[in-house]
């Protein structure tokens, strides 16, 4: 049934995937205080951005917030605590004095998915493949039942299509009415050459989310990616065993142009599928990477069937702006999500994701920005600022911003996002996620080194960092972006310490209810990076720089093909 929830609910009741697997009162996790040391302080600069930082993210931490869940009071309390903040401030509002972008919402909850049939096939094949054991799959169509019947299969290498790299898995193949068989990532990271696509860090043709959309674009029925650990970055289990409801914005078409049913299967069945025509998986991979790679039926026919829940949901991103004097239709932005994972019944004592790192620490931040520019100058070009909501839910509430934006992004010069602040001290290095990809890091460098500091890439790139955060809903329409933060390496305890305490807080607290605000952090670090983040962006909205992705980066045509709307 379809319900329609314009009122917020009361209480958001999280999915058994999300919650504790551990009862009583959580620890914070624990941090050694870096003590005062006049050698260190000597060579500290910018520790003082804002004063109200602290402020801004203890009060977004707080349980009456609930969680920050969208749709929901927590939702109704925090949206009018961040409009109550960008009023004070003085920024400009979008709709009256209303500071609200509406956002609608679908969530889509499978009451009942089969198993798939396998039909045509050799005896190794199985007669069906068992839902979360052997696959997972589920459909992004609004509808309340979708069924694939006997679709051919047929293995599509690594299902990307990349003009700026040569390179088209479905060159001279039909896929209407199939199902897609491919591997996730991308051939840079299977070679590890840096020559092919951007080598060990992951290009966007490797995320899932691409997978899926290029196989909807070409017609397919079923749309399946082949599970690899090193490959995805995580587990199976984070695949098939969270939580399966999915949530996606109210679209006109209610997402029909998706291929009907969108799911992963485990390494163990792909090596059955390619069993069955006599091949396995390392032969089909190196076909694959090879430049004269054809799409390989697998002769055999997949069956479906999934039942859907539908609940319709109205949540807001927050939006305000300072006016440009001289070139107000252009536009400097900057960006964080507000939301959270909202409350867990589950756990008798302490039942709110107060999510202060992610993403109160970022939300404070963006205000606290808006705050500063607020006493400055009035910049010639306008800035924006945008909290947007349901970032936990699938990027949703940038995805909404960039499908309807409040100022046209042809003429929005750059976007700057924060999402989990450095809450442990100053930091020697400033992390550029994607570092390489735009010519906004050349200022932010430039600003970086001032400070004494270093720019470095993530360590860990092949994970797809880059396309995980809400800037990245802006990339794909050509917005040049900027996602940077405060590394590891410590001014006074090192970057063994500053590595310990990320990887702490990733066992700990990250999407826990231990994540909640702590005495003992040490905002110095984060003020700093905020400095970083004001320059780059007054430098932007008081010049006539038109940043841009460099050459051979897979958004810079779409950047290119609105440069007359900045003429």
């Amino acid at each position: 049934m379809l319900h329609n929830l314009k009122q917020p609910a009361k209480l958001l009741v999280l999915s058994a995937a999300m919650a504790l697997t551990a009862c009583g009162k959580p620890a914070q996790q624990s941090i050694e205080a870096a003590p005062a040391s006049t050698t260190v302080s000597t060579e500290l600069v910018d520790t003082d951005f804002n004063p109200k930082l602290a402020e801004y993210i203890k009060t977004l931490s707080e349980d009456r917030f609930q969680g920050r869940a969208p749709a929901t009071k927590g939702e109704e309390l925090t949206v009018a605590y961040l409009e109550e903040n960008f009023k004070r401030i003085g920024l400009k509002a979008i709709d009256g004095d209303s500071y609200k972008q509406p956002v609608s919402l679908i969530q889509i909850d499978p009451k009942q998915v089969s198993a798939m049939k396998l039909s045509g096939g050799g005896e190794q094949l199985p007669a069906e493949l068992v839902y979360r054991d052997e696959m997972f799959a589920w459909t992004t169509q609004v509808t309340e039942a979708v069924e694939v019947t006997e679709s051919e299969m047929v293995f599509v290498g690594y299902g990307i299509v990349a003009p700026e790299y040569n390179w088209n898995d479905y060159e001279g193949l039909d896929v209407k009415g199939k199902t897609v068989v491919m591997f996730v990532n991308d051939p840079g990271f299977a070679t590890q050459d840096p020559k092919l696509f951007n080598g060990n860090a992951m290009t966007y043709y490797g995320r899932w989310t691409y997978k899926f959309e290029e196989a909807a674009r070409q017609g397919a029925a079923m749309a399946l990616i082949i599970h690899e650990t090193d490959a995805a970055s995580y587990g199976w289990g984070v695949v098939a065993h969270g939580s399966p409801v999915k949530f996606d914005l109210i679209k006109e078409n209610k997402n029909m142009d998706r291929a009907k049913v969108e799911g992963w299967v485990t390494t163990e069945t792909a090596q059955k599928l390619f069993a069955n025509i006599g091949s396995d998986i390392e032969t089909l991979r190196k076909q694959a990477l090879s430049g004269e790679f054809k799409p390989v039926p697998l002769n055999v026919k997949a069956s479906i069937s999934i039942q859907n829940n539908l609940r319709e949901l109205e949540s807001s991103n927050v939006v305000g702006y300072i006016e440009g004097s001289k070139y107000p239709d252009e536009y400097v932005l900057y960006m964080a999500h507000w939301d959270h994972l909202g409350v867990d019944f589950s756990n008798p004592n302490n039942k709110v994701f107060n999510g202060a790192q992610d993403n109160a620490s970022g939300t404070g931040a963006v205000i606290a920005l808006a705050e500063y520019f607020a006493q400055q100058p009035q910049p010639e070009r306008s800035v924006v600022f945008v909290l947007v909501t349901a970032e936990e839910r699938g990027l949703l509430g940038s995805a909404w911003y960039a499908e309807n934006p409040v100022f046209p992004l042809e003429k929005t010069v750059a976007a700057i996002n924060m999402d989990v602040m450095n809450v442990y001290g100053p930091m020697k290095d400033m992390v550029v996620v994607g570092l390489g990809n735009t010519d906004l890091e050349e200022i932010l460098v430039k600003y970086t080194e001032q400070q004494g500091r270093y720019a470095v890439k993530e360590p860990n790139p092949e994970a797809g960092i880059a396309y995980r955060s809400d800037h990245f809903s802006l990339s794909k329409k050509g917005v040049p972006i900027l996602y940077a933060k405060g590394g590891n390496d410590h001014y006074q305890h090192g970057a063994e310490w500053g590595a310990k305490q990320r990887a702490e807080y990733n066992a700990c607290c990250y999407h826990k209810v231990e994540d909640e605000w702590n005495d003992n952090w040490d905002l110095r670090g984060a003020q700093q990076d905020l400095f970083l983040y004001f320059r780059v962006g007054n430098d932007l909205a008081n010049s006539r720089q038109w940043p841009n992705w460099y050459q051979g980066n897979e958004f810079r045509a779409i950047r290119d093909a609105s440069v007359s709307a900045r003429q």
